[in-house]
């Protein structure tokens, strides 16, 4: 297993987890929709049923979304090769860069709600650990790696110019421990176009009161590499890797909260049904995932260009995602009338290409999207939600979308509400969920 990845379980035991959390369920039918002689079944939605370790159980469960009023686009990121952001060198001494103003978040953030307790910054006055003496040259990837082993709170003392810190290998935080990385609005962690920047991997599901915080710190060029390839099948069967997740940070059974961070240029598996997340990817979160006044550009991953989150509550304020891109295509289903090949358990159609920007999946999880703007951002060919992706499949989670702009967005889509009076999220939206609440908000494809 190289560095950063995680390695399988057993089935038995995630069924285990997932029984233990109340998350099996039957699979006649696809987030409870019913299937009439009208209805077309679209390719999209990576199943829930995915294990820990980031492969789906063999329990035949399927996550087929059926839509009478879905939009199909051949429109999109189709191409499956990485992004090329240009490769920093692999060298542990900082690099420095003339000073500029810090610019994340959006712009014209507007989220009239305000931002909640767990979306406020931590007070980093009396730290565990400060990486350099004052200077560049303290400021090492050796020194940051220290940091990090200790787990608690982590700054950084580097002089008065930004500094970039060449990550040469993944850094796994504990995860029996609060973590907490503040970048000051000076330090850059690069991963080189190489390894996977971040790691937070517990072996439980849904359980951890721990987590990860970043705040004032960019992360760019980090990249996933997929090892866990998927077994040779004819088109239309799913294509690319089962494994490779978050380029950048990835995340299972641990809470997050990012705050005026940057993330660019990074990768996660360019091809998969199942995977993606090119910036970060969170599974199995038992408080979910916060973002605060950040900004995404230019990420990539099969599925979520920017994010991608699995059985997790998501909440994102006030941030700029804009120009990412899900670079799987054909979405994906369970169809053997299309694949007789097994994969995961499945008859697996479709090579992702879901969720441009964000991407959510799971069973009564809720998104909040509130001050944001989402923009040209690019869902894959033949794939869903150039904006947004979010189904919940047992239609028990809830989408809300406020003071928020979601422009320029490429991909096919739809919208499934089951409770409530609003039933369209615009085009740049692929959902089910069981209520949808817009306001104050520009949404394309809705006037």
């Amino acid at each position: 297993m190289t560095e950063g990845s995680h390695g399988a379980e057993s089935p038995a035991r995630i069924l285990g987890l997932l029984a233990m959390a109340g998350l099996l369920w039957g699979c006649s039918s696809s987030a409870g929709v019913m299937l009439d002689a009208g209805t077309a079944k679209d390719m999209a939605g990576p199943d829930a049923f995915r294990d820990a370790d980031g492969t789906r159980d063999a329990d035949g469960a399927t996550d087929v979304e059926n839509h009478s009023d879905a939009t199909a686009a051949d429109t999109g990121a189709g191409d499956t090769n990485a992004v090329d952001t240009g490769a920093a060198d692999s060298g542990s001494t900082p690099d420095t860069a003339s000073s500029a103003p810090w610019n994340a978040g959006n712009p014209n953030a507007s989220c009239s709600a305000g931002v909640p307790a767990a979306g406020r910054a931590v007070d980093t006055s009396t730290p565990t650990t400060v990486v350099g003496t004052g200077t560049a040259d303290g400021c090492t990837f050796a020194a940051l790696k220290a940091a990090v082993a200790k787990a608690g709170i982590i700054t950084f003392d580097c002089g008065d110019d930004p500094v970039t810190i060449r990550v040469t290998s993944t850094l796994n935080l504990v995860t029996t421990k609060d973590t907490v990385i503040d970048g000051g609005r000076k330090v850059t962690l690069d991963g080189g176009n190489a390894v996977q920047i971040l790691n937070f991997t517990s072996a439980n599901f849904q359980a951890n009161d721990h987590g990860l915080t970043l705040q004032h710190l960019a992360l760019a060029n980090g990249k996933m590499t997929p090892t866990e390839a998927i077994p040779t099948a004819p088109f239309p069967c799913s294509q690319g890797f089962d494994d490779g997740e978050g380029g950048a940070l990835y995340m299972r059974d641990g809470n997050l909260t990012i705050i005026d961070c940057i993330f660019t240029g990074n990768q996660a598996a360019q091809l998969g049904p199942d995977t993606g997340g090119g910036a970060l990817y969170v599974l199995g979160s038992k408080r979910g995932t916060v973002i605060v006044g950040s900004t995404f550009r230019g990420n990539s991953g099969s599925n979520g260009g920017a994010v991608a989150s699995l059985f997790s509550n998501m909440s994102i304020y006030d941030s700029l995602i804009e120009g990412n891109m899900a670079t799987g295509n054909g979405a994906n289903t369970d169809d053997a009338s299309m694949c007789s090949v097994i994969n995961n358990g499945q008859n697996e159609v479709g090579s992702g290409g879901n969720g441009g920007a964000v991407y959510n999946d799971g069973a009564s999880v809720n998104v909040l999207l509130c001050g944001d703007a989402i923009l040209n951002n690019a869902a894959g060919t033949k794939a869903f939600g150039g904006g947004l992706f979010f189904t919940s499949n047992d239609m028990g989670g809830t989408l809300t979308i406020q003071d928020s702009t979601m422009t320029g967005n490429t991909g096919g889509s739809w919208t499934n509400v089951s409770t409530g009076t609003t039933k369209n999220a615009g085009s740049a939206v692929g959902t089910n969920t069981k209520s949808l609440t817009i306001s104050g908000s520009t949404l394309q494809g809705l006037p």
